[in-house]
C-alpha cells in the first residue's frame, strides 16, 4: 500500500472515530437533559443522515487534496513531512488515548466512555482548527516560503498572460480568416443576390425550390457564413430597391433545415 493509500485509510478511520465519539457525547447529554430514548433515536436518525452527508463531502475534499498534494513541500516544510501528516491523522485516537488515561481514578467505570470521547473532541478540535492552521500560517511567513510562494504566484501570472495572448492570437486569425471569407465571396455570391431578390419579388413555390438550389449552394461553398453573407447582401438589395425596412423575409423561411441554417423569423 503507498503512503498515501495509506494516509486516506487512517484518516477515514480517525474520521469514523471522532463522528462516533461526538455522537456519543450528544447522546450523553440529551439523556441527561431526561430525553427519552425514543425520541434520542427519532433524532438520531436524521443526524445520522446529516452527519453521514457532511463526512463523506469532507472526505472526498480531503482525499482530493491528498491525491493531488495542493501544498509544496519548499513552502511548508513541517506540515507536508510524513510524521507531521501521520499525527494530524490520529490525532482523534491520540485524544481517546489521553481520555482513557485521564479516567484512570474515575470511581465508576460507565464514565470512561465519556472520558474518552470528551478527550477525543478536544484533542480533535485543538489539532485540526487551532493548531494545524497556526503552524500552516507561520511556514508561510518563513523568508523562504514567502520567497518561493512569490516565484510561482508570479509564474503562475506569466501562464495565464502567455494563454491570454494565445487566445487573443487565436481570436485575431479567426476574424482575419473570416473576413478574407467574407471578400473572397462577395463577388462569387452576387449574382446570387440579385437572383434571389428577384424570387422575394413573387414568393410562390417555383420561386421557393429555385431558392432553396441557391442557399444548398451556399452551404457548400461556406457553410452557414456563407448563407448569412448571402442573407444580407440580398436583404440591403430588396431594401434598396423597395425603400421598405420591413419588408417579409422569404429566404429565412425558405431556407429553414438547410445545413444547420434556422429560421430566426419564427422567434
Amino acid at each position: 500500500m503507498s503512503r498515501q493509500n495509506a494516509l486516506k485509510v487512517v484518516h477515514l478511520a480517525s474520521t469514523i472515530w471522532f463522528t462516533l465519539s461526538a455522537g456519543y457525547i450528544l447522546v450523553f447529554a440529551l439523556r441527561q437533559a431526561g430525553i427519552n430514548w425514543w425520541v434520542v433515536f427519532s433524532l438520531s436518525g436524521y443526524s445520522v443522515l446529516l452527519i453521514s452527508l457532511l463526512v463523506s463531502l469532507y472526505l472526498f475534499a480531503i482525499f482530493r487534496g491528498a491525491g493531488e498534494s495542493q501544498k509544496i513541500e519548499t513552502e511548508h516544510p513541517l506540515t507536508t513531512t510524513n510524521y507531521y501528516m501521520m499525527f494530524y491523522m490520529v490525532a482523534p485516537f491520540l485524544g481517546g488515548l489521553a481520555g482513557c488515561l485521564g479516567m484512570t481514578d474515575a470511581g465508576k467505570i460507565g464514565e470512561w466512555p465519556l472520558g474518552i470521547a470528551l478527550g477525543t473532541l478536544a484533542t480533535t478540535f485543538l489539532v485540526w482548527i487551532v493548531v494545524d492552521p497556526a503552524i500552516g500560517l507561520f511556514e508561510m511567513l518563513l523568508p523562504e516560503s514567502r520567497k518561493h510562494r512569490a516565484n510561482r504566484l508570479a509564474q503562475v501570472r506569466a501562464l495565464r498572460e502567455k494563454r491570454q495572448e494565445q487566445r487573443k492570437r487565436l481570436l485575431a486569425e479567426i476574424l482575419t480568416q473570416e473576413e478574407r471569407d467574407r471578400c473572397r465571396w462577395e463577388q462569387a455570391l452576387q449574382p446570387y443576390a440579385e437572383k434571389l431578390a428577384k424570387l422575394c419579388e413573387t414568393g410562390d413555390k417555383q420561386a421557393e425550390n429555385k431558392a432553396v438550389d441557391i442557399g444548398a449552394n451556399a452551404w457548400q461553398m461556406g457553410g452557414l457564413s456563407c448563407m448569412r453573407q448571402l442573407h444580407s447582401m440580398t436583404t440591403n438589395m430588396c431594401k434598396e430597391k423597395y425603400h421598405d425596412a420591413n419588408i417579409i423575409d422569404y429566404i429565412s423561411f425558405w431556407w429553414d433545415g438547410i445545413g444547420s441554417w434556422r429560421n430566426t423569423s419564427l422567434g
